[in-house]
């Protein structure tokens, strides 16, 4: 819809039809529809001089499709109906003229559909409605060939023109509605339910899929990691059972391998309400698994995955689990149509369902080691930014998917930052290496100039003077549904071809960049732990040998140095517990402090808040609009408070001194160790130094988020990229509903209403934010965060430690072993240690080919 040529006569027409005082920014694509719609319908109930009962019936719930009882869209209806028929707007072709000259071809193709719909209300179409309807469409320059589909769809009489049934199926396609509302995207919908399928495309040809050759290939190479890691873990087991290696490293091993055992790549699929998400990810899997309507569909974050068998396995937020069928899927996945038409955010703020995980055993794409994480629709959700960081945790790559046939949303383009910022681990500005821009629905654009417009508006945006990505082909333009059809239709066309583009792009992205990553560093992390195992092995032998030898009073500084550094350990831990204290005291005093402030800072960014909606016409959104500014107000105020105080200030000194100690505690006991090893000829105090750099890399690795042990300068990396954690979302959820179930003006047209509303929107959610309820969540939030974040530290610690005590208590098994064996049993133990030592080099050879085929992959 084209509003720039809503002209002053339009307003001032609306305003007599309405009976209310408008001006030119009233006048909303809905309003102009529904005043057209109202119109075209009255003018078919009374062009015949009579007027049935059944065709008032029929217009009301033509008319009812568009609102909801007691909303303003159903109040402003009725005053409509009744200006259309005391103005007999109908009659005046100027007037219509005025109301739909902003319409596009597909809109007023719409407005016809519905007036033989009115039409027919009474079982046939009277001769006069149809002339009426003619005329009405020649004035709108809609194609007599589109009456005739109507009315034969209507009457059921007469053959139906193909080639004009496809070009209306064409036009009536429910993404071209989204610019309106949802309710005009369901009512396009329904008006195309109700005329005769499309002809579908006869072929013989066999269901078709996208191979992911590559991705397959991939696997090959995590399987012979798989394998080498088996290899490396049974070398361990029986050196183990000699007592020349210590136990620590089997605990080791096994954390690598359960790590290569769970390595998928991670897919995250996000965008606004009924981009063709679900659809994208059917064409991706080949095969129709996710439920696909026009209207918003998924409620909830699903989990596509390779699993042995097919099932559905439902998780909720109070931590139960329960298998589903696949029958409950669709149901639990999907959100109901009344709230996908009206109360959207209230129906997700109230959901029960953490996540849904579908397993699927034949699924290429899943099966190909990739997991597809399918978010709801973002754009109204409560808890968006739970949900942003919840599906990019941990995420190899994001595909972001936007409708063509209009421009990016303010929100969207707001969407497409924050991802890029989220997927940077909280870096601004910088473009996002792993993010895709998807546009979807380019079969409904026509024109080749069209397409080169379309693609130029896009990645004028994404790729412009401040671009949200960087990296080759990060950018395309596919039709899912298109595709899709053309796989399960066996058939080649420009919209299969396209999409096959996009894939393989992806393919080489997860491969090419992101895999190579990730086989490096298991490589990196079995190659560390055979260097250790070749060390131990080359000392085991040394002692077998005679040529470490420890005396009892060696033995007994031993043991006292293995039980300072137990104590050293439990002097940390203690540590770490009243510095957790320590900073959830400073943090809360800080957040009491902030909060005091906040309702002043508030309130001066709420004199900004805008909306385009008539406080009479659309007061329900004119509130979700100023409820939505406040949310988001609240939660830069929150992630400001977050990253300036929290992150920047307490935890960074908090963890500053806890590393300082800790970084104490492991000198002095490398320290003692270096002593004992420059005493009996051993290197255990280097093993040590290995064992922390080794951590401090993995969680470099991992971009810092987790924490390392503050060894070697990784401190400053690891505090959390603070952007909210949930801290925003366990309160704007309840802050939204509230707000929305407090309001009952009426459909009143008095001076100061804006600011009434926006007042009350004001006060009623910073009531909200500030009771008992939500500041108990965000005490609990906030306790978890500071858990979360020096925990980990302490834990990794505690690792180097036992480590090193294990290597000393090996050393003084083998002491006693040396003694006990003969010169026959020496010589076989030194052939067994020369085997294995022979056997770790081996594979350390062959995990280099690995590294080397995967660049090549």
């Amino acid at each position: 819809m084209d509003t720039s040529r809503v002209t002053s006569e339009t307003v001032d027409l609306l305003s007599r039809i309405t009976g209310q005082k408008l001006s030119q920014r009233d006048v909303t694509p809905q309003v102009l529809f529904l005043a057209s719609l109202v119109t075209v319908l009255m003018g078919v109930i009374f062009v015949d001089g009579t007027v049935e009962e059944q065709e008032k019936q029929r217009l009301l719930k033509i008319l009812y499709r568009f609102s909801l009882p007691e909303s303003d869209v159903r109040r402003l209806t009725h005053l409509m109906i009744k200006g259309v028929k005391e103005n007999q707007t109908y009659k005046k072709n100027q007037d219509l003229l005025k109301l739909t000259s902003p319409l596009s071809e597909s809109e007023k193709i719409l407005l016809i559909g519905f007036g033989y719909e009115m039409s027919s209300a009474d079982g046939e179409i009277d001769l006069r409605e149809k002339q009426y309807l003619g005329i009405v469409a020649k004035n709108l320059d809609v194609k007599s060939e589109y009456l005739e589909v109507f009315e034969i769809a209507f009457t059921h009489q007469g053959n139906i023109d193909a080639s004009a049934l496809n070009e209306i199926h064409f036009l009536l396609h429910p993404s071209r509605f989204q610019e309106l509302d949802t309710v005009f995207v369901k009512a396009a919908s329904d008006l195309l339910a109700i005329l005769p399928a499309k002809p579908e495309i006869k072929t013989n040809q066999k269901h078709t899929t996208v191979s992911y050759d590559e991705l397959k290939k991939f696997q090959v190479y995590r399987q012979e990691l798989d394998n080498y890691c088996n290899l490396v873990s049974q070398i361990i087991h029986e050196c183990k059972d000699h007592s020349f290696l210590p136990s620590t490293l089997i605990d080791d091993i096994t954390e690598v391998y359960n790590k290569i055992q769970n390595q998928r790549f991670r897919l995250a699929v996000v965008g606004e309400f009924s981009q063709g998400k679900s659809t994208l990810l059917n064409a991706l899997l080949g095969e129709e698994i996710q439920p696909a309507r026009e209207i918003p569909c998924s409620g909830t974050i699903s989990i596509l995955k390779y699993g042995t068998k097919k099932r559905v396995i439902c998780r909720y937020k109070n931590g139960k689990e329960e298998e589903i069928s696949l029958e409950d899927y669709h149901l639990k996945a999907t959100i109901s149509e009344e709230a996908a038409i009206e109360c959207l955010s209230d129906e997700l703020a109230h959901s029960e369902i953490e996540e849904i995980i579908f397993e699927h055993p034949d699924l290429d794409l899943c099966s190909s080691g990739v997991e597809i994480i399918d978010s709801p629709g973002l754009n109204e959700h409560p808890d968006r930014t739970l949900i942003t960081h919840k599906i990019l945790q941990n995420t190899d790559a994001a595909i972001f998917l936007t409708n063509v046939s209009r421009s990016l949303t303010q929100g969207e383009r707001e969407l497409l930052q924050d991802l890029r910022t989220k997927l940077n681990y909280g870096k601004e500005n910088e473009p996002a290496n792993n993010l895709f821009v998807v546009g979807n629905f380019m079969d409904l654009v026509r024109t080749e100039k069209g397409r080169e417009q379309v693609k130029q508006r896009i990645e004028r945006f994404v790729s412009g003077q401040n671009p949200i990505v960087i990296g080759e082909n990060r950018v395309h333009f596919i039709s899912a549904q298109a595709a899709l059809d053309a796989m399960l239709q066996g058939i080649e066309d420009e919209y299969l071809q396209s999409f096959k583009d996009f894939t393989l792009s992806l393919e080489k992205f997860l491969t090419f960049e992101s895999g190579k990553v990730k086989i490096h560093q298991s490589v990196e992390q079995i190659n560390r732990i055979i260097h250790k195992s070749l060390n131990n092995l080359s000392q085991s032998e040394q002692t077998s040998e005679g040529k470490i030898q420890i005396s009892e009073a060696q033995k007994l500084e031993i043991l006292e140095k293995i039980g300072e550094a137990s104590g050293r350990d439990v002097r940390i831990r203690i540590l770490v517990s009243n510095v957790i204290d320590e900073v959830y005291e400073l943090a809360s005093e800080s957040w009491d402090e902030w909060r005091e402030e906040l309702g002043d800072r508030m309130a001066e960014k709420s004199a900004f808040w805008h909306s385009e909606h008539n406080p009479v016409l659309s007061q329900d959104k004119l509130i979700k609009d100023y409820t939505n500014q406040f949310i988001r107000d609240l939660s830069q105020e929150i992630d400001k408070w977050g990253n300036q105080s929290l992150k920047d200030v307490i935890l960074k000194k908090g963890i500053e001194y806890l590393d300082a100690n800790i970084a104490y505690e492991l000198e002095a006991i490398q320290a003692d160790f270096q002593k004992l090893d420059q005493q009996i000829q051993t290197n255990f105090s280097q093993q040590m130094k290995l064992s922390i750099k080794g951590i401090n890399d993995d969680f470099m690795g991992l971009g810092g988020i987790g924490g390392g042990i503050g060894v070697g300068g990784a401190l400053a990396v690891g505090l959390i990229a603070f952007t909210g954690l949930g801290f925003i979302a366990i309160v704007v959820a309840a802050v939204a509903a509230a707000i929305a179930g407090s309001f009952g003006f009426g459909l009143l047209d008095f001076d100061g209403l804006h600011d009434q509303i926006k007042i009350k929107v004001f006060e009623i959610g910073f009531e909200k934010f500030n009771s008992e309820e939500s500041m108990d969540k965000v005490s609990e939030k906030l306790n978890e965060i500071i858990q979360t974040v020096f925990i980990s530290r302490v834990e990794n610690s505690s690792r180097v430690i036992a480590e090193a005590i294990s290597l000393y208590e090996n050393l003084l098994e083998q002491q006693e072993k040396a003694h006990q064996d003969n010169l026959e049993q020496r010589e076989i133990e030194k052939a067994f240690i020369n085997q294995k030592r022979q056997e770790l080099e081996q594979v350390q050879k062959e995990l280099q080919d690995v590294i080397n085929k995967s660049i090549t992959v």
